[in-house]
This record gives C-alpha cells, structure tokens and sequence, in this order.
C-alpha cells in the first residue's frame, strides 16, 4: 500500500482519517489491541465510563484539532470546563500551579515559602544549574522543590531525577517574590493557568468515544490484534508481510524487537530512551471536591493524582489513581485495575539529540515518527492531532506535485 500507519491511538487515528479527507484511501492501519484509542480508550467500569490510560481531556487551546474531531462526535456532544485540579502539600490543599497560589496556605505557611522563593537562584540572579534537582531548587525555592516538586517527580518517574534533563522545564514560569507576595497579599493567583485550564470532555461517555468513532470510519482500513515486532527499514516492510512505500510508525521504538536496516549506532540510541509505566486503580467512592483531579506528592501514598470521575463524567460516581507502576500497591481494594505497559516518555538526558538522529535517518528511508510515542515527546492530544493532521496535508500535497 501507499502508507502503512502503525498504532491505532490518537496519532494513528488522526493520520489516517486525515489521509481519507484529503481523497487518499491507499493505506492500513495495525494495531495489537482489539480495539483502537490507545492511551485513551475508555471501558465501562460500574455503570460509567472510566479512561484506562489516566486523565485525558481535550484542551481548547487548538481550534483546528478540536473542530477536526467535532467532525466525527459534534461539539454538542461535549461538556466544557474551567479546570480545577488542586495539590495537597504538608495539609494544604491548594490549587494548580503552586506558584500561583501559595496564597490559599495556612499564613504561617505562606510566610515560609515567601521567604524560600526570595532566595531562589532565579530571583538571586545566579548560574542556571545543569542537573535536574538543582535546577529545581534554583527555580523554584527549597520550600516548593523539597514539599512539592522533587516528591512529586519522584513518585512518577522514578528516584533518580537527576538522569532527567532540564531542556522541557523551561515552560514553568519564574517565581518571583514580587509577584508572590502581592499574590499573598491580594489573595489572588497570578500568571496563566497550565495545560487545560479549559477542556472539554464527552457529556454521556468517555474520552475514548471519539476515539471509537473515528476507528469505525476507518471500517476495513484497521487490522486488529496484530502486534508489530520487527521492521524492515530498508524494504519499508513490516513483520515481514505489510510492505509500503510510506511508514507512520506511532508506536514506541523500543517495542520493536527487530529493526534491519538501522545504523548500529543508531539502534543503540534506541535503547537508551527510556519511559514508565502507570497503573489505574477505581474506587467506588464519593470524594467531597469541586476538584477535576488532585496532586498528591506524599510520598507515604503511593499513588501521584487521582482524577475525581464524577466531577466531569456526568452520571458517575467514584474516582481513580494514577500510580508509578514501581510503587503500585498490590494490596490495594480497588475494584478495577489496568496497567499501561507505556504511559510516559521520559525526558532523559540526550533525549532530544537522540530523537533527532532517529527521526532524520528513519525519515530518510521513508519511515515517519508521528505523536507521544513516535517522538517521544509527552504530547496531549490536541497537539498530536494538530501535528497528524499536518503531516497528512504534507504527504497528500506531495503526493500531487504541490
């Protein structure tokens, strides 16, 4: 075929529906699960749909994936919110971002952070550190690295945080004491709000509806059930049977158990790219919150968040736990559990010189990575949509001389 597209998530979906709108409908889907969604596939779970990949939501922020996907389930279909996720810190629970809103602490507490933030390394104006912990400290002041962020991470991605980079924390925003002050003063958040301060989630299902729709539209365009293991660069062909002139591969590189073709030096990048695994955990029960979900950095828990199902799934009841497969606790009382072997990329040191060497050479040969897993890059869905739908124009445009 023309193209050949590996993994039916979100960045799967979006491609090829995106080839089929644009006239092109010479290409196969493979996906090894029975069903397509990927991370964000829904199941039914007492009587509501609960999202087996974790908290999911559909941001406002791109217009043009969001209209896309309002093609195959119409905006009406869909409930809006203003985001209300909340952190509980040392018996404070406030909302997100700290840094915003330190003002909500106990008064004590907020005379500690102030003066932690006031000698933070950013506001001091010293040496930007080269580890991740201490980069942390600089940035953000002892209080919140040591209560909040350095517990946190560690609860997600792992103890030794100092194997991570600082390349992808230049978007949280400096802590000035100025600004934190007159924030504690006023009794008001300042700055913006992260990543779906407004979202969008389906009134009577989950987040995997959509999902669901736009596999069907793809009808005989999806093989199911068939777990791709190997990888032939040169030929472009797949598990030693899909052959096409084009591959979109959304998968992880490390689950390919044989890629031919590849530099030796580049295969061994792969397997220096490292993600973690998640573990859902439902539990029936009412939490009294307004809050979409909480951050939890005590370590004593081992789980990081919880996403307060029936505050945005209408009709529902209960929440979940989203919990570092390493920390799971296997004598927990959950009444359901799922495990995603690939939750999140992690942004190692070298991780972006490496993503760029694979990308180039694989790209040279006709193979295109596309999404969280195909750039190992931790997209949310409206930017993988927005980046497959980009992709798919590119292709089809080049297809016709344009």
């Amino acid at each position: 075929m023309k193209y050949l597209i590996l993994g039916a998530g979100p960045a799967g979906l979006a491609v090829s529906n995106k080839l089929l709108k644009n006239g092109e409908n010479d290409f196969l889907v493979l996906e090894k699960e029975k069903e397509a969604g990927g991370l964000c596939r829904s199941v039914m779970v007492d009587g509501s749909p609960l999202d087996i990949g974790g908290g999911h939501f559909l941001d406002v922020r791109r217009p043009g994936a969001n209209e896309f996907l309002f093609d195959f389930m119409p905006k009406e279909e869909w409930s809006s919110f203003e985001r209300d996720s909340r952190i509980l810190v040392k018996g404070n629970e406030i909302n997100s971002p700290i840094e915003a809103n330190i003002w909500q602490m106990k008064l004590e507490d907020q005379v500690e952070y102030l003066k932690a933030i006031a000698i933070a390394g950013c506001n001091l104006g010293t040496q930007i550190p080269e580890k991740f912990v201490d980069w942390i400290y600089w940035k953000l002041g002892d209080k919140i690295a040591e209560d909040y962020m350095i517990p946190y991470n560690e609860k997600m991605f792992g103890k030794n945080l100092n194997e991570l980079g600082i390349y992808w924390l230049n978007k949280l925003p400096n802590v000035s004491f100025e600004e934190t002050l007159i924030s504690c003063l006023t009794k008001k958040a300042y700055g913006t709000q992260p990543a779906h301060a407004e979202f969008f989630y389906p009134k009577k299902y989950g987040y995997g509806e959509v999902w669901r729709r736009m596999a069907d539209t793809l009808k005989d365009k999806i093989k199911y059930e068939i777990p791709v293991f190997s990888l032939d660069m040169e030929e472009r062909v797949v598990n030693g049977e899909f052959k096409a002139d084009i591959i979109i591969t959304t998968i992880p590189w490390t689950s390919f158990k044989e890629i031919k073709g590849m530099p030796h030096n580049i295969q061994s990048m792969i397997g220096k790219l490292k993600s973690n695994s998640v573990v859902i955990d439902y539990f029936p029960e009412n939490i009294d919150t307004e809050a979409h979900w909480i951050y939890y950095p005590d370590p004593s828990l081992s789980y990081h968040r919880i996403l307060v199902r029936h505050n945005f799934c209408a009709g529902s009841k209960g929440y979940w736990t989203e919990t570092n497969s390493e920390r799971k606790d296997d004598n927990t009382n959950s009444s359901f559990r799922y495990t995603n072997d690939y939750a999140y990329p992690l942004n190692t040191i070298g991780k972006e010189e490496i993503m760029q060497e694979i990308l180039a050479y694989s790209k040279s040969k006709g193979i295109i990575g596309l999404g969280r897993w195909g750039e190992w890059q931790h997209y949310n869905t409206d930017v993988v949509v927005e980046l497959a739908m980009q992709l798919a124009d590119q292709l089809t445009e080049q297809q016709r001389g344009v």
